[in-house]
Protein backbone atom coordinates (compact mmCIF):
# COMPACT_ATOMS: atom_id res chain seq x y z
CA UNK A 1 0.00 0.00 0.00
CA UNK A 2 1.25 3.68 -1.06
CA UNK A 3 0.66 6.49 1.80
CA UNK A 4 -1.25 7.95 -0.83
CA UNK A 5 -3.60 5.29 -1.33
CA UNK A 6 -7.07 6.81 -1.65
CA UNK A 7 -6.46 10.12 -1.53
CA UNK A 8 -8.23 12.89 -3.07
CA UNK A 9 -6.36 15.24 -5.57
CA UNK A 10 -6.81 17.86 -2.76
CA UNK A 11 -5.11 15.60 -0.18
CA UNK A 12 -2.26 14.18 -2.33
CA UNK A 13 -1.77 18.15 -2.92
CA UNK A 14 -1.73 18.90 0.65
CA UNK A 15 0.85 15.85 1.48
CA UNK A 16 3.15 16.90 -1.74
CA UNK A 17 3.03 20.65 -0.42
CA UNK A 18 3.98 20.00 3.21
CA UNK A 19 6.67 16.86 2.33
CA UNK A 20 8.42 19.50 -0.82
CA UNK A 21 8.56 22.63 1.76
CA UNK A 22 10.28 19.93 4.26
CA UNK A 23 12.70 18.99 1.15
CA UNK A 24 12.95 21.68 -0.44
CA UNK A 25 12.63 24.56 1.51
CA UNK A 26 9.97 26.84 2.69
CA UNK A 27 11.84 29.75 1.16
CA UNK A 28 12.14 28.24 -2.42
CA UNK A 29 8.65 26.77 -2.67
CA UNK A 30 7.17 30.60 -1.49
CA UNK A 31 9.40 31.56 -4.10
CA UNK A 32 8.62 28.67 -6.79
CA UNK A 33 4.60 29.54 -5.74
CA UNK A 34 4.90 33.17 -6.53
CA UNK A 35 6.13 32.97 -9.85
CA UNK A 36 3.38 30.63 -10.59
CA UNK A 37 1.71 31.75 -14.26
CA UNK A 38 -1.61 31.43 -15.77
CA UNK A 39 1.08 29.39 -18.02
CA UNK A 40 2.90 27.34 -15.38
CA UNK A 41 -0.10 27.01 -12.73
CA UNK A 42 -1.11 23.49 -14.00
CA UNK A 43 3.07 22.69 -13.85
CA UNK A 44 2.99 23.98 -10.27
CA UNK A 45 -0.11 21.63 -9.07
CA UNK A 46 1.39 18.72 -11.42
CA UNK A 47 4.70 18.97 -9.44
CA UNK A 48 2.79 19.32 -5.95
CA UNK A 49 0.85 15.80 -6.12
CA UNK A 50 2.22 13.97 -8.71
CA UNK A 51 6.19 14.13 -7.73
CA UNK A 52 5.79 15.15 -3.99
CA UNK A 53 2.34 14.06 -2.96
CA UNK A 54 2.73 10.94 -4.93
CA UNK A 55 6.53 9.53 -5.77
CA UNK A 56 8.25 11.21 -3.24
CA UNK A 57 5.46 10.21 -0.17
CA UNK A 58 5.73 6.93 -1.05
CA UNK A 59 7.33 4.34 1.71
CA UNK A 60 9.76 2.57 -0.33
CA UNK A 61 12.75 4.55 -0.16
CA UNK A 62 13.69 7.16 2.86
CA UNK A 63 14.58 10.56 1.74
CA UNK A 64 18.21 9.98 1.83
CA UNK A 65 17.90 7.30 -0.97
CA UNK A 66 15.74 8.81 -3.21
CA UNK A 67 18.22 12.32 -2.94
CA UNK A 68 20.92 9.76 -4.38
CA UNK A 69 18.41 8.85 -7.43
CA UNK A 70 17.82 12.16 -7.90
CA UNK A 71 21.33 13.47 -7.62
CA UNK A 72 22.44 10.87 -10.23
CA UNK A 73 19.71 11.41 -12.61
CA UNK A 74 20.33 15.12 -12.86
CA UNK A 75 24.04 14.39 -13.14
CA UNK A 76 23.67 12.10 -15.62
CA UNK A 77 20.75 13.96 -17.59
CA UNK A 78 23.01 17.24 -17.67
CA UNK A 79 19.91 18.94 -15.84
CA UNK A 80 22.62 21.76 -14.14
CA UNK A 81 19.21 24.13 -13.78
CA UNK A 82 17.71 21.94 -10.97
CA UNK A 83 20.76 20.47 -9.27
CA UNK A 84 21.58 23.25 -6.71
CA UNK A 85 18.29 23.11 -5.46
CA UNK A 86 18.35 18.93 -4.96
CA UNK A 87 22.07 19.50 -3.94
CA UNK A 88 20.82 21.77 -1.03
CA UNK A 89 17.59 19.21 -0.40
CA UNK A 90 20.14 16.01 0.05
CA UNK A 91 22.04 18.14 2.99
CA UNK A 92 18.51 18.84 4.56
CA UNK A 93 17.60 15.00 3.80
CA UNK A 94 20.97 13.69 5.77
CA UNK A 95 23.32 13.47 3.07
CA UNK A 96 27.45 14.98 3.95
CA UNK A 97 29.59 16.36 1.90
CA UNK A 98 31.38 13.03 1.14
CA UNK A 99 28.56 11.23 0.44
CA UNK A 100 27.62 13.54 -2.01
CA UNK A 101 30.87 13.01 -3.68
CA UNK A 102 30.28 9.54 -3.96
CA UNK A 103 27.24 10.25 -5.65
CA UNK A 104 29.19 12.20 -7.84
CA UNK A 105 31.91 10.30 -8.49
CA UNK A 106 29.80 6.89 -8.98
CA UNK A 107 28.06 9.34 -11.81
CA UNK A 108 31.19 10.03 -13.25
CA UNK A 109 31.96 6.31 -14.23
CA UNK A 110 28.25 5.90 -15.80
CA UNK A 111 27.37 9.68 -16.48
CA UNK A 112 31.03 10.96 -17.90
CA UNK A 113 33.44 12.97 -17.14
CA UNK A 114 32.11 16.29 -18.59
CA UNK A 115 28.92 15.50 -16.43
CA UNK A 116 30.93 15.29 -12.81
CA UNK A 117 33.15 17.77 -13.20
CA UNK A 118 30.07 20.38 -13.36
CA UNK A 119 28.42 18.80 -10.90
CA UNK A 120 31.33 19.25 -8.61
CA UNK A 121 31.76 22.94 -9.81
CA UNK A 122 27.81 23.28 -8.48
CA UNK A 123 27.90 21.13 -5.19
CA UNK A 124 30.77 23.19 -4.33
CA UNK A 125 29.07 26.39 -4.82
CA UNK A 126 26.06 24.95 -3.01
CA UNK A 127 28.49 23.64 0.23
CA UNK A 128 30.03 27.22 0.25
CA UNK A 129 26.88 28.42 0.52
CA UNK A 130 26.24 26.08 3.13
CA UNK A 131 29.36 27.02 5.65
Amino acid sequence: MTTNEGLSDAERWEQGMSLRRVVLGGEHVDSSIAETTDLTADFQDFITRVAWGDVWSRPGLDRRSRSIAVLSSLIALGHHDELAMHLRAALRNGLSAGEITEVILQSAVYAGLPAANSAFRIANEVLREDD
